[in-house]
Formats: C-alpha cells, structure tokens, sequence
C-alpha cells in the first residue's frame, strides 16, 4: 500500500508539472500571432526565430520530463537556426520539426490538463477505495495504479507527438553515415599529413641540422692547426645553416602559410597566381574590401590549399597555359572556382591530389564538384560553410 501510494505520489506530481506547462502554453500560443504579424513587417522578422527557439525548450522540457518517467529516450531532430536573419526565418518556418512541437503543443493543452483532472478526481476514490481494501483486506491495490498509468499516457502521448517522423529520421541517418566517413577521411587526412612532416623533417631539415653539428665539431677541433681550413669548414656549415632554414620554413608552409596571417585569403591567392607557371587570373567578390569579413582561419587555410593543390595540378598535368580563380562570398559560406584551359580528362584516382582536396573540404563539411571532360577545360567548384 505504502509503495503504492509513492508512486501515484510520483505519478501526480509530474502530471501537476505537464498540466503547469499546458497553462503556460496558453500563453505562449498568444504570442505565436503576435510573432507572425511581426515578421511579416520585416521590422520585427527576428522575433519569429526567437519564438521557435522558445518552443523547442518547452518540447525539450518535455522531452526530458517524459524520458525520466518511461525510461525511452525522444530524439531531438532540429535544423540549426545559424546564419543571417533571412536564413533563420526560412529555417524556422521549413523545418518540419517546428511544426511538429506546435502540433504537441497545441494537443498538450488538452491532455496535459485533461490528464492532471481525471488523477484529481481519481484520488479520493483511491484513498477512499484502496484504503479499505488494501489496508483492512489486504489485497493489492486497485485504484492507486492507475494514476501511474495516467502518467504513463502522458509520457507515451508526448512521444509519440515529439518523436521525428520516418523521413527525418533516414535525413539523420544519412547525415551520421556522411559525417562518419567524413571523420575518418579526416583523420587519414590528418594522419598523413603528420607522416609527411616528419619525413620533411626527419629527411630533410634534421639531417642538415645533423651534418652542421659535425662540421661545426670538425671546424673547432681543426681551428688551431689549420684555420684556412676551419674557415672553409664553417662557410659549408653556414650554407647548411641556411639550407636547413629554407627547408623549415617550407614545413612551416605547408603547416600554415604565414602570407595568410598577413594578406589574407585574397592577398595569398594573388601571391600564388603571381608565383605560378600559368598566367592566371584572380576574381574577388565580397572578400576585398577593407569593410568586407574574413574567413575563419580554417576556412582561409582550406581556401589557400585548394587553390594551392589545384594550380599545381593545372601546371603539371594539364597542359594548360591559362588558368583562373574565383573567390566569392556566399550567404552559407566561401565559394572557389578554379578552371583551367588544358586537356580535361582529370579525376581523383590519378594521383594528382585531387582526393586530397576532397577530405580536406570534407572535414569542414564543405562540398566539392569537379568536371574535367576530355578536351578540358577542367572546372574544380568548392563551397566551404561558415557564418559571415
């Protein structure tokens, strides 16, 4: 009787809890109007993602309400509200997730309250009932339970209300598999990229570094015999001095290109026009001005390597004479066009680092499109997201 009475304890405080958020509701529902007619004199269109966030938290309180009673947890499925304001309102207006939690909403008022009632009128004939036939018979209780179970309709009805459709469910399902492999092509990327600085370092800067201390060594030991000698000595450890530098700076480049902390995107791009054995022509929009945004740093690293790897490509397997570049400003992130004038025919198998371009946009779950027929020209597109 004691346990019985416990739970249904339980049971009508988080039905006590459902039927408060029903009533704030009400509330709330008075303000979708007033959030609709806002946005549509522009002035106010701010207010209307606001309120969608609004009425994710209360479907989250919900959410977690009904979780900790039944044990199941209720997935959440929602398109983030980031970006510009335009892409906000469109966001929250499209996401079907939204309507979703206002369809629970709006039957929540009715159940929500409907549910607190019957375990108010349950009460005293379970008090009254199961007081005589539990406590003076002895035998289970009757009425007690079914205020759990009235809990347990709450729980169940939410769920079934708040839990993403079928179709959202396979757009989640298949955003986990591409952000799965996009990890990994992330992590191989990134393994590979520390194989190839140490062997840089190791093959290269180390064993000058390595062969200096030997000559340095040899130039002390032969100084008082023969100084002409310890001289010539220290002109080639000067020289491997000076190798070895250039060779660091080289990692230090293809670690992070210091001309970008300096010029940025758009000044690094031109160096590498400027430096490259075509004749290349440079295209800017909206990333010029001195009032123009920058790209987060890893979105400008990315943007440098791509058209790094990609003029490369163009001068070494192309054929190609003439390239250009396209640099733009988007509303949903970066844009870059390479195109070349040469032979056509590319593709990612050939070992010409076009794979590599790949996993390195893909890690920023950027996107990449390539045609190359044969013939040329060879057009690489990459959009790389992030917020302005």
């Amino acid at each position: 009787m004691r346990e019985a009475i416990d739970n249904a304890l339980r049971g009508t405080y988080r039905l006590t809890v459902a039927a408060g958020l029903a009533l704030g509701s009400y509330v709330f529902l008075a303000l979708v109007p007033l959030a609709v007619v806002l946005t549509g004199t522009v002035i106010g269109a701010g207010t209307l993602p606001e309120t969608v966030l609004v009425l994710r938290h209360l479907a989250g309180f919900k959410r977690r309400q009904a979780a900790e009673w039944s044990g199941v947890e209720i997935p959440e499925a929602y398109l983030p509200l980031t970006g510009r304001l335009g892409e906000r309102v469109r966001t929250a207006l499209t996401d079907p997730q939204t309507w979703r939690d206002l369809r629970w909403l709006v039957l929540h008022l009715g159940y929500g309250l409907g549910l607190f009632i019957a375990a108010l009128v349950v009460w005293p004939f379970a008090l009254l009932v199961d007081g005589a036939w539990s406590g003076l018979l002895g035998q289970r209780p009757v009425l007690l339970p079914q205020l759990d179970r009235l809990t347990d309709l709450d729980a169940a009805w939410s769920r079934a209300l708040l839990t993403p459709g079928p179709g959202r469910s396979a757009q989640l399902a298949e955003r986990i598999a591409t952000l799965t492999a996009t990890r990994a092509d992330a992590i191989a990327a990134h393994g590979a990229e520390l194989r190839r600085i140490e062997r840089d370092l190791h093959d290269g800067a180390q064993a000058r570094l390595v062969a200096l201390s030997m000559r340095v060594g040899l130039a002390r030991r032969q100084f008082d015999r023969d100084p002409e000698g310890a001289r010539s000595l220290l002109d080639a450890a000067q020289d491997q001095a000076e190798q070895a530098l250039a060779e660091l700076r080289q990692v230090v480049r293809a670690i992070y290109p210091p001309i970008l902390s300096d010029r940025g995107l758009v000044g690094a791009v031109r160096a590498l026009a400027a430096s490259s054995g075509l004749t290349v022509a440079v295209e800017v929009d909206g990333l010029a001005g001195p009032d123009d945004p920058r790209p987060p740093a890893a979105i400008e690293a990315a943007g440098y390597f791509v058209v790094a790897e990609a003029l490369t490509n163009a001068a070494r397997h192309s054929g190609a004479n003439r390239a250009a570049v396209h640099l733009s400003r988007v509303p949903r992130g970066l844009r870059i066009v390479v195109r070349d004038s040469g032979r056509g025919g590319a593709h990612e198998a050939g070992g010409s680092g076009l794979l590599g371009i790949r996993r390195r946009v893909a890690a920023l779950d950027g996107a990449m499109t390539m045609t190359s027929p044969v013939g040329g020209p060879t057009t690489i597109e990459v959009d790389l997201p992030c917020v302005w």
